[in-house]
């Protein structure tokens, strides 16, 4: 698995910004393009809204990055679990936990950059939240029971990601929900090609309910569009596919 980009400088202050900057530090020059932003919050609001909670005591954020789905998670839940392979992303959680705020300098143009201040919102409850870094293809055992996993644009980077599926039955709690958004970019140097979840031609999302089957029923497929900006006037562009699935209570 290739993971030295994401343990870079550039790849920190790239996902602090996409995690906890304003729509107008994100993308200062089009603001028709800033409903793109703010993935990390829509990730849990758009997957959350309408669901039946049965219980709300413990969620997992797999692949949290620097975090800011965590803390948004916290809304709803007593205990959230933040975890993901990057130390560096962890440590930043951590920091933004502690510290409510960062500054940060991104690539304006060229050698140019921008300063920028971050602040993590008020009303968040960071005390709910704990980071930790771990591997999604082989959890540790001890992870326990979840009432909601979020795998938010994690499934792609896997080496593994069946693998990562297969825990998903252990550690969703009955009629507990798993939510899954990626892009579906699948590349060999995350992924070998023979590791890829595209269903044979099908598509992700059938092999997907391939691999979930028969421990989760599919609830509902939305589209959510992000932005991550790499300067100033470049960025990237992409429609997330989030698909909800429930845990089957019969299952244990």
């Amino acid at each position: 698995m290739s993971t030295g980009f994401y343990e870079t400088d550039a790849a920190l202050g790239q996902y602090l910004l996409f995690h906890y900057g304003t729509p107008e530090q994100i993308c200062p020059l089009l603001p028709d393009a800033r409903a793109a932003c703010g993935f990390p919050v829509r990730c849990v609001t758009e997957a959350l809204s309408g669901l039946e909670l049965e219980r709300k005591a413990r969620a997992l954020d797999l692949g949290c990055a620097v975090g800011r789905s965590s803390f948004e998670l916290a809304r709803h839940f007593d205990q959230v679990i933040g975890l993901d392979f990057s130390a560096r992303f962890i440590a930043a959680a951590q920091r933004m936990q502690t510290e409510r705020a960062a500054v940060i300098r991104v690539p304006r143009e060229g050698g140019a950059v921008d300063e920028l201040h971050l602040e993590l919102p008020p009303d968040l409850r960071t005390k709910r939240v704990a980071f930790e870094t771990g591997n999604a293809c082989a959890l540790r055992a001890n992870l326990g029971k979840f009432d909601l996993v979020l795998m938010a644009n994690l499934i792609d980077r896997l080496p593994n990601p069946a693998a990562c599926l297969a825990r998903m039955p252990d550690l969703v709690s009955p009629g507990g929900w798993l939510v899954i958004t990626s892009p579906y970019t699948w590349l060999e140097e995350y992924t070998p090609r023979e590791k890829w979840l595209d269903g044979g031609g099908r598509g992700t999302l059938a092999a997907l309910r391939e691999h979930l089957a028969p421990a989760f029923s599919l609830h509902r497929v939305f589209d959510l569009a992000f932005l991550i900006r790499e300067h100033r006037r470049k960025y990237q562009w992409s429609i997330a596919e989030a698909s909800v699935w429930r845990r089957g209570a019969d299952h244990s």
